[in-house]
């Protein structure tokens, strides 16, 4: 079974098969929010901003290791980490630099982590990343992908599991969008009231199914 905690913008902790993997790791102030309250085994940096790498020492133990704009393809500690260049933006980076989609497999489930993804996936960067249960995916806007790219984007890879992420929420100071342009018109679309979901492979979903986490601050 694999845990998969919100821990607000686009920092998750994913646990399983004894070890805990965190993505984009904020320090909760610099944004208005909570500090991660994890320690992460492997930690995954999709880019230098502030908002996604300054939380880099709070979740961090000394035999963490640290994949920061990483490209080609790892393991550590049997989990098999594929690093995919992309873009902030939707010109090559030329405004805001690179960005680095991160795939990895715990418990059997292939998690695909896009960053701040800033345009629609290339022929080759949908070769990179291959099956993906799990999508984690940008939606707010302004600085990534919006609402209507995220939905192109999600029937590019056409995940099982599709949890969105990088959107306004209660105490976030940045000026993006919320998730309600992403989710309307969604089929299959369902709002926890909680920030964590356990999945297992046999349970993910047979189609697109789209899950709403709530930031617990």
């Amino acid at each position: 079974m694999a845990k998969i905690r919100w821990l607000g913008h686009a920092c998750f902790a994913v646990e399983g098969e004894g070890l805990i993997v965190v993505t984009d790791p904020h320090d909760g102030r610099a944004l208005g929010l909570r500090a991660p309250d994890v320690k992460a085994d492997i930690v995954l940096v999709s880019h230098p901003h502030y908002d996604h790498a300054d939380g880099i020492d709070l979740v961090s133990k000394p035999d963490t290791k640290v994949y920061e704009s990483f490209e080609g393809r790892d393991e550590y500690k049997g989990v098999k980490i594929v690093g995919v260049r992309a873009y902030h933006d939707k010109s090559y980076g030329e405004i805001r630099g690179e960005n680095y989609i991160y795939v990895f497999e715990l418990e059997g489930i292939r998690f695909c982590h896009l960053g701040d993804l800033g345009h629609v996936l290339e022929k080759e960067q949908l070769d990179s990343i291959g099956k993906v249960d799990v999508l984690f995916i940008p939606v707010g806007g302004v600085f990534t992908i919006d609402a209507e790219e995220a939905k192109e984007v999600v029937e590019q890879l056409k995940p099982r599991l599709v949890i969105p992420m990088h959107y306004k929420i209660p105490g976030l100071n940045l000026p993006i969008e919320g998730v309600e342009r992403f989710t309307r018109g969604m089929k299959n679309v369902e709002v926890l009231d909680t920030d964590t979901i356990e999945i297992t492979k046999e349970t993910l979903p047979t189609e697109t199914k789209v899950v709403v986490l709530k930031y617990l601050g």
